[in-house]
């Protein structure tokens, strides 16, 4: 069965898509937490970082977060965000980072 991040690939579920090329999809988050939140996934399905594979989409994932914080203008800093399993908060079995951004960000983070 597809992940909710899939759906949202495949334009089945409707996202604010910031940036996208063929290995990666970039979107606003609905329940942003700082006033630039995007989530970046890889087009390929994998659960998380504890499953990477040794080549693949996931690769292209830092690429793309320096893309995005420089077309976001997020010239002071930004924080990226990858969570694992459901201790590590990870609610999407689709291994995605959060960038976040457009503030002065607090450590630790929670």
């Amino acid at each position: 069965m597809a992940t909710l991040f899939t759906k949202i690939i495949n334009r089945e579920i409707p996202a604010d898509i910031v940036y996208e090329d063929e290995h990666v999809v970039g979107f606003r988050d609905i329940d942003p937490k700082a006033p630039v939140h995007v989530i970046i996934v890889p087009r390929a399905e994998i659960t998380g970082i504890a499953a990477l594979p040794d080549e693949g989409d996931h690769l292209h994932l830092l690429n793309a977060a320096k893309r995005i914080a420089e077309q976001e203008g997020l010239t002071n800093g930004y924080r990226l965000v990858i969570n694992q399993g459901e201790d590590g908060g990870q609610s999407v079995d689709h291994l995605h980072l959060h960038l976040l951004g457009g503030r002065k960000l607090v450590w630790p983070p929670g």
